[in-house]
């Protein structure tokens, strides 16, 4: 089909957006979405070409291939990136998996932990990501603020300037960086795969602003500017709170974590100050409106597959997480869902009962872990 391809995994707002800006730089470039959500990427098959507008560049990007064959685009080339929802893990890993080669790289971006689910389903099949295996790694945010203006077009508000990832096993951190930081100059490395997935900030702004304005939400039906209206100070004191038990589990795992402002301000989201200053003087944040509904990814990602982990981890490393645990009742009863029961569980991640040790020498090497 191609020569060495860079593969896109997804057919989102992200998705669109990496495809069409990698391919604008000169990159050869796969898009590859999965047969169910074959809609989502009709309108760019047949010509392979992705407009893209705003911060990310301008320009109509022809793609080297789009495809619903899960083994035609992993065929195409190493690198993958998966810029796709945490709850469409499991679906992309039967359908990837089975295709995945020692060569791959796997990135999601981000990952809410999805890499050590992905390491599990491995192990299923008999390849750990070790030194031998497929490369896995995981991002804290997405590289960009974006949306999809249209079937075929892609906006960038913003470009991320300090994305961070984590790699599994964390030993391969700089054959990981080495692949990815052309693609996303300013890409930085966390110690292993859970400091990235306790550095997204998703989880800490999303479930406290969305169930804080929930009211308004519904009124207006998301028309009014999330970040700018919606993070007032008060609200900005909630997701700091937050964020104060997310560092103390951080801390419990042997890692230590900036706090949310500094973390914004690192990214390139907003000048250096404080959270609630940081975010009204993002010039990519203040242009971001609301959900339209309750029914947003902004809960029924961030909660059982952000906090709900988090709030068992910190069971299992002794931290307790009141405010964490009681936001994601609050999202269930909004979402009328069970985040305790379908989401991210430490079983599902393959390190249900580890102490901090053990935890940490899996991290490094990737190797299974006896009994898991």
């Amino acid at each position: 089909m191609v020569g060495e391809a860079i593969v896109v995994l997804g057919g989102g707002n992200t998705a669109f957006a990496v495809a069409a800006k990698l391919a604008l730089e000169g990159h050869a470039v796969v898009l590859w979405e999965a047969p169910a959500q074959a809609a989502s990427i009709a309108p760019v098959r047949t010509g392979r070409q992705l407009r893209l507008t705003g911060a990310g560049g301008e320009g109509t990007a022809t793609l080297a291939a789009v495809t619903t064959e899960a083994a035609e685009a992993l065929a195409a080339g190493r690198v993958l990136l998966a810029p796709v929802p945490s709850y469409a893990h499991r679906a992309f890993g039967e359908l990837l998996v089975p295709h995945l080669r020692p060569d791959h790289l796997l990135a999601l971006l981000p990952g809410n932990l999805g890499s050590l689910a992905f390491a599990r389903w491995l192990r299923e099949r008999g390849c750990a990501p070790d030194t031998n295996g497929p490369l896995l790694c995981e991002s804290d945010t997405a590289p960009y603020v974006c949306r999809k203006l249209g079937p075929d077009h892609a906006h960038i508000w913003g470009v991320v300037s300090g994305m961070g990832i984590g790699v599994l096993p964390a030993s391969r951190t700089e054959e990981a960086l080495a692949a990815l930081a052309p693609l996303f100059p300013g890409l930085r490395t966390y110690p292993n795969a859970l400091a990235a997935g306790l550095g997204a900030m998703n989880p800490i702004v999303h479930p406290p602003g969305v169930l804080l304005n929930a009211g308004r939400i519904e009124y207006s039906r998301g028309e009014f500017y999330f970040y700018e209206e919606g993070v007032t100070p008060g609200v900005a004191r909630v997701i700091e709170a937050l964020d104060a038990e997310r560092r103390a589990l951080a801390r419990a795992a042997g890692l230590e974590l900036p706090p949310v402002a500094e973390a914004f301000w690192t990214a390139g989201f907003g000048p250096k100050g404080d959270l609630w200053a940081t975010i009204n003087g993002s010039r990519m944040l203040t242009q971001l409106k609301a959900p339209g509904s309750l029914q947003t990814r902004w809960l029924s990602e961030d909660v059982p597959y952000g906090l709900r982990t988090w709030v068992e981890l910190g069971e299992q490393l002794g931290v307790a997480m009141p405010l964490a645990r009681a936001l994601v009742t609050l999202g269930d009863v909004v979402m009328g869902s069970d985040s305790w029961r379908t989401g991210r569980s430490l079983a599902e991640l393959g390190i249900e009962g580890l102490d901090r040790a053990a935890l940490e020498r899996y991290l490094w090497s990737g190797e299974p872990i006896p009994d898991h």
